[in-house]
């Protein structure tokens, strides 16, 4: 009894006192974003037959569908040409926003509104991928995904650094003014009766208090309690999403091996040749042909397709087998990308795939990355701006100075995303560590 109750306590903690995967975060957040801004950008001289007003799928149309099924779509609001063109931007700009991690709390918001207000705009033009992004942006939003790789976390890192030399740090401005601009918007599109119902608007409005009460309870000196609390809050709420987002991706992968197993042409090996001559999906009909000349590489790739989507849930309990089948499976949709021309939909998956990539891995390739970036600035190895895995980067998953984020108690985190507070410095005759979390 006494063990169970010491590993209860314990998994408790982990989960209260810091966000887990803090990388793997960071990467679905790059990815994700990247993925939908560089769909924008791809589409963006289609966007009027895909999305406009005028399209094929008419705005009155869209119009009789979303009143049925009640989905959100900001493009809804207004049937005009100029509501269009600025909420595309507005789409294109927070995209690009999170995925560089600035003022990474709005801009997942952003972000959300902006994939489900375009998707549900057009409903008949999206592919797999679009789904898995669908639901992405919506778990994105519950995770402190700016506390690595962002310009968040450097802004963080350079404002720890000037208070270490003792230089005054200026307050944040920009993000209670984009918290006061974001309650504007709101309250005018509420009065307006423009939200139909739906967990939308309700998520919308429950982010936007906690991130008021989140800047208050910052700027209060003696809400240390307060503090504490809605950290660990925070924290349950980013590993409670980063679980689903994992077991989302279990499931995509089992529904999808199973279906096949029960097709007839998965059985008899054959399924993989036929989407290779068709037209939609035959960017490089060379390629194809030279692929699907052979029966035993087709019959190959058919049954291991369906070999590795079904073992892959297995696998998670046996680390080397996992690896070994996420890169068969990153390489798989890589494939995809090329040779039947569906590139955001690889690039998804590969993005949901990168969740369960190792930390060692990712701070090898952020540290890569980093010495990349600094010989082609000219700085040579040792820029340090909180990036590559370098600064806080110390120690495996849950370790010191990796998962909290370089907050003092009683400062803003700028935006009042909540990437992390620590615990202010002790004093000499202070004997006993900070706490953040509860225990059983």
């Amino acid at each position: 009894m006494n063990r169970l109750s010491l590993t209860l306590s314990r998994a408790i903690a982990r989960v209260t006192e810091s966000p887990l995967g803090r990388y793997q975060s960071a990467v679905i957040r790059i990815g994700f974003a990247g993925t939908w801004l560089l769909f924008l950008l791809r589409e963006f001289p289609h966007r009027q037959e895909l999305y406009g007003p005028d399209g094929p799928w008419s705005w009155d149309l869209a119009q009789q569908l979303t009143s049925d099924n009640h989905a959100f779509t900001a493009l809804m609001w207004s049937g005009g040409q100029v509501w269009f063109e600025v909420f595309y931007l507005l789409a294109i700009l927070s995209s690009a926003a999170l995925m560089l991690g600035w003022r990474t709390r709005t801009a997942s918001l952003l972000f959300m509104v902006g994939v489900l207000s375009l998707q549900n705009r057009s409903v008949f033009v999206g592919d797999g991928g679009d789904n898995v992004l669908h639901l992405m942006s919506i778990y994105l939003v519950f995770t402190r995904c700016g506390g690595a790789w962002s310009l968040d976390a450097r802004r963080a890192a350079r404002r720890e650094a000037a208070r270490e030399r003792g230089e005054r740090v200026r307050g944040d401005r920009v993000g209670p003014t984009l918290w006061a601009v974001l309650g504007l918007v709101l309250g005018g599109v509420t009065l307006a009766d423009r939200f139909d119902g739906g967990l939308v608007p309700v998520l919308l409005w429950t982010a936007w208090a906690g991130l008021g009460l989140w800047g208050a309870v910052q700027r209060l000196e003696r809400a240390r309690e307060p503090r504490i609390l809605l950290d660990v809050i925070a924290n349950v709420l980013h590993n409670g999403a980063l679980c689903v987002i994992m077991a989302e991706a279990c499931l995509i992968y089992a529904t999808a091996g199973w279906y096949k197993i029960q097709g007839s042409r998965w059985q008899d090996g054959t399924a993989v040749y036929y989407p290779l001559h068709l037209d939609y999906f035959s960017p490089w009909p060379g390629l194809a042909d030279l692929m699907s000349s052979s029966g035993t590489i087709m019959m190959i790739v058919t049954y291991g397709t369906v070999m590795v989507q079904v073992a892959f849930p297995f696998t998670l309990f046996n680390r080397r087998v996992k690896n070994v089948l996420l890169v068969l499976m990153m390489t798989e949709h890589a494939v995809i990308a090329v040779v039947l021309g569906l590139p955001f939909f690889s690039l998804a998956m590969i993005t949901a795939d990168a969740v369960f990539l190792p930390t060692s891995f990712l701070l090898l390739l952020g540290g890569l990355v980093a010495r990349a970036r600094g010989r082609l600035a000219g700085r040579g190895d040792g820029d340090g701006d909180g990036d590559g895995g370098r600064r806080g980067d110390r120690g495996h998953e849950g370790g010191p100075g990796r998962e909290g984020g370089p907050y003092r108690d009683g400062e803003q985190d700028e935006d009042g995303d909540g990437d992390g507070t620590l615990p202010a410095p002790r004093a000499p005759e202070e004997g006993k560590r900070g706490h953040v979390g509860f225990t059983a």
